[in-house]
């Protein structure tokens, strides 16, 4: 069997678990108080460029949103997120469970457009009865998207200078950055830092076993952190297994290699779906491929294939989503190429 169906089906790279079977037996303060952590720190600071920012490392994804989210905003704030956005769809509601409405605007290929956020802000502030309406309190945008998609630096730029105008935070969510960044055309780790007021970078999707690190990047950390992360359940007691796996991500640009054969495998399999006539959903970069398939060879290929369930794309296709990783082999691709 193939498995295609995600990207964090495997454990961690070799060089993180052998980094954390080499420190098992170390005795280190907890909570993230530890060398690994702080070295780990360092080391994301230089990768971003950004010597000031306020890095912490939380337990997951899901987490992380809700962490960030609810440190930021006060009680009457909501976060405006594309309809498709991974906070609006797939968080089982642990947004509006922390008390913040998610507020959306349409979807383009997974993308929110800046002239459509800007307007949604006039228009808010515009109405009359804007005291009695939930605050728009912050922007949130995946990079890449939900859909594998990429804005383009002046994207960027558009909806960071709109975030700025009406002083209201722009988070980045990069639970898959590093496959984003080795897709992108003009768009560094250097500028995720500079165009947003935080951000994460993913482990979880991204060869590490588990964990990512929030960065503040504008002296901009909430009040009583720590005990915020702990509150939302993400702050991990032995937090030295976080600390190491990011030391090693970012040793010798482990990180943005993982992002680099990912996207490589992915974009290997794109040119053979393309050959054999396939049609795909949307056209993107990444790591993620969106194929339209008719049910019935569906079938026959799940016998051989795992892969993502999408959406129904009318009574006999479907759209499924096929993901490479940083552990996906030349020999699980060439096998791909072959059933398909």
């Amino acid at each position: 069997m193939l498995y295609f169906s995600c990207d964090y089906a495997e454990g961690c790279h070799p060089k993180v678990l052998e980094a954390l079977t080499n420190t098992n037996m170390l005795s280190t303060p907890g909570y993230g108080e530890d060398e690994f952590c702080d070295s780990a720190k360092e080391k994301i600071k230089k990768a971003i460029n950004c010597p000031d920012a306020d890095i912490y490392f939380l337990v997951g994804g899901t987490q992380t949103n809700q962490t960030v989210i609810d440190s930021m905003l006060s009680n009457y704030d909501g976060v405006v997120a594309a309809a498709t956005g991974h906070v609006a769809v797939h968080e089982a509601g642990a947004i509006e469970y922390s008390g913040h409405k998610v507020i959306t605007l349409p979807g383009h290929a997974g993308k929110i457009d800046a002239l459509e956020l800007r307007q949604m802000l006039v228009d808010h502030y515009a109405d009359e009865s804007a005291e009695h309406m939930v605050n728009p309190g912050m922007v949130y945008i995946s990079y890449p998207t939900e859909y594998g998609t990429l804005y383009s630096k002046a994207e960027l730029e558009a909806i960071s200078s709109i975030c700025n105008e009406y002083q209201i935070p722009l988070f980045i969510d990069g639970a898959r950055l590093a496959y984003g960044l080795a897709a992108a055309e003009d768009v560094t780790l250097s500028d995720i830092a500079k165009l947003s007021d935080v951000f994460y970078i993913g482990g979880t999707k991204v060869g590490a076993l588990f964990g990512e690190a929030i960065v503040f990047t504008k002296n901009n950390t909430p009040k009583h952190m720590i005990t915020q992360i702990k509150q939302h359940g993400a702050l991990l007691a032995k937090g030295r297994l976080l600390g190491i796996q990011f030391d090693t991500l970012f040793t010798d640009g482990l990180y943005m290699k993982m992002g680099e054969h990912a996207v490589a495998c992915a974009n290997s399999i794109r040119a053979t779906l393309r050959e054999k006539g396939y049609q795909l959903y949307m056209d993107n970069p990444t790591n993620q491929i969106f194929v339209v398939m008719d049910n019935k060879e569906l079938e026959k290929l799940s016998k051989e294939l795992t892969y993502g369930f999408w959406e129904k794309y009318d009574a006999t296709h479907t759209v499924i989503r096929i993901a490479t990783s940083w552990a996906t082999s030349d020999a699980a691709v060439e096998g791909l190429k072959k059933i398909l």
